[in-house]
């Protein structure tokens, strides 16, 4: 093991990445507490992780709900007695053409890429500052930081993810952690939920090359690895052999 074993929360730990970083971070004799909407997959997880001798517990959660978060955190700290860092993972992305003006896949992106960010950066902040420290891992995507067609509105929730976590670590400095890990493409669910045809056919060659979703589970163990005065604050992963 190689630092002290930490409470960690993860969302969208159902599938993809936040998986991956479920798997990893017990492997590495963290205890990690899992949520997301689809409980069956979380307590088929919980149950390997168990199996291989690891400390896991699941609860299901909304991120667009704050209460939900809140009761998340809350569960966590119970069972565990502290939550030392937080993985804002869950995420959706239902690319499509500006104009063709998908406004309800708009409001979705909005409340699960930025609202659940901030949901859970609400329900954790108090506690971790009441415990003496804390550390958030943001994931945000290479969208934030270029914008693709069929994808301003996604890359505009991860642009807004970048900056809440860069205002988060400003205001938090000597005291809370913050990472933000950019995921270039990855294999994962995340493209499953593209309606509009055009931007579903151009996502298939786009994500002909992508990374494991366990390589951005090693970025996140990296950062919470770190000792407390050495703060990761971005980390951008990509395949080697994408150009994005």
């Amino acid at each position: 093991m190689k630092d002290t074993p930490k409470v960690v929360a993860v969302t969208g730990a159902s599938s993809g990445i936040g998986e991956a970083t479920a798997r990893r971070l017990a492997a590495e004799g963290h205890r990690v507490f899992l949520g997301a909407r689809r409980t069956d997959r979380l307590a088929a997880l919980t149950r390997e992780i168990t199996a291989a001798g690891g400390a896991a517990a699941y609860r299901r959660l909304d991120v667009t709900d704050a209460a939900d978060v809140r009761d998340f955190v809350s569960a966590a700290r119970d069972r565990y007695g502290r939550v030392d860092a937080v993985v804002n993972n869950a995420g959706v992305m239902p690319l499509s053409p500006l104009d063709a003006l998908k406004t309800a896949e708009w409001d979705r992106m909005i409340d699960v890429n930025v609202r659940g960010v901030l949901h859970g950066i609400a329900a954790a902040l108090p506690l971790m500052r009441a415990q003496g420290g804390g550390h958030f891992v943001n994931i945000a995507s290479v969208g934030a930081y270029e914008v693709s067609p069929t994808a301003a509105v996604y890359c505009a929730t991860k642009y807004a993810v970048r900056a809440l976590s860069e205002g988060l670590r400003q205001e938090s400095a000597g005291d809370i952690r913050v990472t933000v890990v950019s995921p270039g493409v990855t294999e994962s669910e995340l493209a499953d939920g593209i309606a509009d045809p055009a931007a579903r056919e151009a996502m298939k060659s786009y994500r002909a090359v992508a990374l494991p979703a366990s390589a951005v589970a090693d970025a996140i163990a990296y950062a919470l690895s770190q000792p407390p005065e050495v703060d990761v604050n971005e980390i951008v992963v990509r395949p080697a052999a994408s150009a994005q």
